[in-house]
């Protein structure tokens, strides 16, 4: 009796555990492949155990993955990571669902470029990079301090920028613009372009062309996104990162849940837990991301390299780029017919 009492209810035990293990929601999160084994300890183990998930990470650059979103409907993939400019035309082409502001109570710890970046209907960023200059202190007598100095004519062949069609591209365009007083003119900003190709030895679409133009002693200066200064240091010893005077331009990513998602609740509380000061937190002393979240302290020494602290945030230029999506078509046949140097 005692034995059929026991093999009962180890089979009842077995029925629960399988019911559990079916029970587990799925979470599908669409992000870059680096840095993959920190995300994993920082955010996705810990999340998981929380919250009796599973998640599954796909992964590629901003472009491909948008696209397969585009070509699935959505229908496979619940959270999606985005650099602010391909965010903005998820958003234009109504790819994304909305967020409930009141399931995200981290957001009004975060910086304030960072609450709203496309609006509070949609996904906040949970990270902040810059866009400003990068130079080699010993090849250059005088130290560049403002984006009008890349146009120098001690700085001829001696530049490389970033592509029309990277994630950096459009900012050079605008501080263009900006150079010659007329904030956003298309026709401005090509004109100083024009008067900056003397400059140019080449245009760049990836920070390792970069970090190689630099290493070989092709260029001394070049506009860049800061991920890449720590690389072109290792290569230079003397390089030095500006943040422009007129400010330094920020680089957000976002993350938004994708129209369609069947876990929009658990979506949103990956959102707030990825916001949270223990997770910036993490991050930041990983080298991982900068963190957005005003609760976050680092010392000088872990902050080097990051962009950190309301001073140096509260500095940086954004982008309307719901604009800049509507002229970059015209800005990309502009710079290739007038720019462009390869």
């Amino acid at each position: 009796m005692q034995k059929k009492l026991g093999l009962a209810l180890l089979g009842a035990a077995m029925v629960v555990g399988s019911l559990s293990a079916a029970a587990q929601d799925t979470l599908v999160i669409s992000t870059w492949a680096f840095n993959a084994d920190k995300l994993k300890a920082n955010i996705y183990e810990p999340f998981e155990k929380a919250n009796n998930v599973k998640i599954v990470v796909e992964t590629g650059n901003n472009s491909d993955r948008l696209n397969k979103v585009r070509l699935r409907e959505g229908s496979t993939v619940d959270l999606i990571y985005l650099a602010d400019a391909f965010a903005q035309q998820g958003i234009a082409e109504g790819l994304f669902d909305s967020v409930d502001r009141a399931n995200l109570p981290n957001v009004a710890k975060l910086y304030a470029l960072a609450q709203a970046p496309h609006g509070e209907e949609f996904g906040p960023a949970y990270t902040v990079g810059r866009f400003g200059i990068i130079y080699d202190s010993a090849a250059v007598s005088e130290p560049l301090t403002s984006w009008s100095d890349l146009w120098r004519d001690d700085l001829a062949g001696n530049i490389s920028v970033p592509g029309i069609t990277t994630t950096a591209g459009p900012m050079l365009v605008l501080a263009a613009s900006d150079r010659a007083g007329m904030a956003g003119d298309a026709d401005a900003a090509f004109k100083e372009l024009a008067a900056l190709k003397p400059n140019l030895v080449k245009t760049y679409n990836r920070s390792s062309e970069l970090v190689n133009l630099f290493a070989q002693g092709e260029i001394v200066a070049g506009a860049a996104q800061d991920f890449a200064f720590g690389r072109i240091k290792e290569a230079v010893p003397t390089a030095v990162w500006v943040d422009p005077v007129e400010g330094a331009y920020a680089n957000l990513n976002t993350i938004n849940i994708v129209k369609g998602s069947k876990n929009k609740a658990l979506a949103e509380k990956y959102i707030d837990f990825v916001l949270s000061a223990e997770v910036q937190q993490a991050l930041a002393l990983e080298r991982v991301d900068s963190p957005v979240n005003s609760g976050v302290t680092l010392s000088d020494e872990q902050a080097a390299g990051l962009t950190y602290g309301a001073d140096l945030i509260g500095s940086l230029q954004t982008v309307d780029w719901a604009a800049v999506n509507d002229a970059k078509p015209d800005w990309i046949e502009r710079w290739n017919s007038q720019i462009s140097a390869n």
